[in-house]
């Protein structure tokens, strides 16, 4: 007899979300934190971690597609404070993740 699937919590989408990047997504964010932490934050310019993910050897097309940069549920449920910040249409600047300290 087959065991029923049921629907994901909200409790979960963070952590079967990890699951489905390759380690490298993980290792590059942890590593732009570690370098850029300063004064109780670190601020991740999106194009670093994309060239990071690209020299390890992943496909910048599928970086996109599959998703692999929406990281701020997984470090909130890691504690962290995350802002994503990116241009309007009518703006250009580059697009940024802010990883803070959870008060």
């Amino acid at each position: 007899m087959d065991k029923k699937v049921a629907p994901i919590k909200p409790s979960d989408v963070a952590k079967q979300k990890q699951a489905s990047f390759p380690n490298e997504v993980l290792e590059a964010f942890n590593q732009l934190i570690a370098e850029k932490f300063n004064n109780g934050y670190a601020t991740i310019r999106q194009d670093d971690v994309v060239a990071i993910l690209v020299a390890k050897g992943l496909n910048r097309p599928e970086i996109f597609k599959k998703g692999w940069l929406d990281v701020e549920g997984i470090y909130r449920k890691a504690g962290w404070k995350v802002a994503y910040d990116k241009p309007a249409y009518n703006e250009s600047y580059p697009a940024t993740f802010t990883f803070s300290k959870r008060s």
